[in-house]
């Protein structure tokens, strides 16, 4: 790109802090450090014409974990950590909440469901045992009981009579929330810059010397908040991981109402808008979808619309609207990568599917290890 004098001055000269990203990380870390520092010049690239990865392709769950997602986490990782882990949870979406507001991210108190096929009786039957166990030991978290058995309220088919509800889920509006994240970044005066893609950088412990596929320029700091793309500057324990969504278009008479997982938190589903919007089935196929490349497939659309026909919608005529697919960042572990690489590149990312509950605290977490 042939800069003029007045992009290069205006735009890329006296950066502070660099941003690569403009997802829920890379927008809250802007956020937190423009509220520590005030005079900072900082600048978001996004490789996007809309942030990439999964921040405006997610289903819109404010949610801490399944009981069967948190028991199966418990055969990798300690009780300390898994309480850590939903603590996190419950603090970055409160920060969320507070920094965004409700009526900014349509935020709806609906609870949220598990759900278990009839052929699922030994994993039920295991959730149902220790149940009262999680529920105790997220207790400190809660100061409450998080899991109870509810009956059957929404005649799904093919599934035990009776749900494991969680009263303190919600869910929101992933582009309500998104828009007003940007709006409230670029009031402040913060630039973001779309359709720029960074290639390399190098930190020279004076400046760090970043080239995109536009430009070069120099920033005091880099901050990579690139999630499931990290590994595209930085190796680091982290693996791009697809998930694929459909939802329908409008559906008469819908009743349905909450957040609901199935099979260790590999399906998903909610209402929007009269629709429902459906993700998931990343376990079919699980090296194939740990790719950085975004679309959709026919054996996981199909299942989708199989269980929508079958399980969700068995008696309700319903047509497919649109499909998609989302970049998160997974690892060997659940707990996010917020540490600092060398002098001056610092690095938020590996959001294990939760960027909507962890997002904000990430952000705030990287602003706070950052000095002027």
């Amino acid at each position: 790109m042939n800069l003029s004098y007045w992009e290069q001055k205006e735009w890329l000269e006296n950066i502070d802090f660099a941003i690569v990203g403009s997802g829920i990380v890379g927008l809250s870390t802007a956020l937190f450090l423009k509220q520590r520092f005030p005079k900072s010049n900082i600048i978001i690239l996004e490789k996007g014409i809309l942030p990439q990865g999964a921040s405006t392709k997610n289903a819109g769950f404010a949610c801490f974990g399944s009981l069967s997602e948190i028991l199966e986490d418990l055969k990798t990782h300690s009780e300390n950590e898994i309480l850590e882990l939903v603590q996190s949870r419950v603090q970055g979406l409160q920060l969320l909440r507070e920094s965004i507001g409700d009526d900014n991210l349509d935020f709806r108190a609906y609870g949220g469901y598990e759900l278990f096929l009839e052929k699922e009786s030994a994993v039920y039957e295991n959730c149902l045992e220790k149940m009262s166990e999680i529920n105790a030991l997220l207790f400190s978290v809660f100061k409450a009981d998080i899991y109870h058995l509810v009956p059957d309220r929404f005649q799904f088919s093919k599934v035990k009579k009776k749900y494991i509800y969680n009263k303190f889920e919600g869910q929101l509006d992933t582009g309500k929330m998104m828009h007003a994240l940007l709006k409230k970044v670029q009031n402040l005066g913060i630039k973001i810059l779309n359709n720029v893609t960074v290639e390399f950088y190098k930190d020279t412990n004076h400046l760090v010397q970043i080239k995109t596929d536009a430009f070069e320029f120099n920033a005091k700091k880099l901050i990579l908040t690139t999630n499931g793309f990290t590994n595209a500057l930085l190796p680091i324990d982290l693996s791009p991981a697809r998930a694929q969504v459909l939802i329908t278009k409008p559906i008469q008479n819908l009743e349905i109402k909450g957040t609901f997982h199935m099979d260790c938190g590999y399906y998903y589903f909610r209402n929007i808008d009269q629709r429902i919007l459906l993700g998931g089935g990343r376990n079919l196929d699980i090296e194939g979808e740990t790719t950085a490349y975004f679309a959709t497939t026919k054996k996981i659309q199909t299942k989708l619309e199989r269980l929508l026909k079958e399980l969700i919608l068995p008696n309700k005529d319903f047509e497919i609207d649109q499909c998609w697919s989302g970049i998160m960042g997974v690892g060997s572990q659940k707990k996010p990568l917020v540490f600092q690489a060398s002098e001056r590149v610092f690095v938020g990312a590996r959001m294990g599917g939760m960027g909507i509950a962890i997002g904000c605290g990430i952000g705030k977490r990287l602003s706070e290890i950052l000095d002027n």
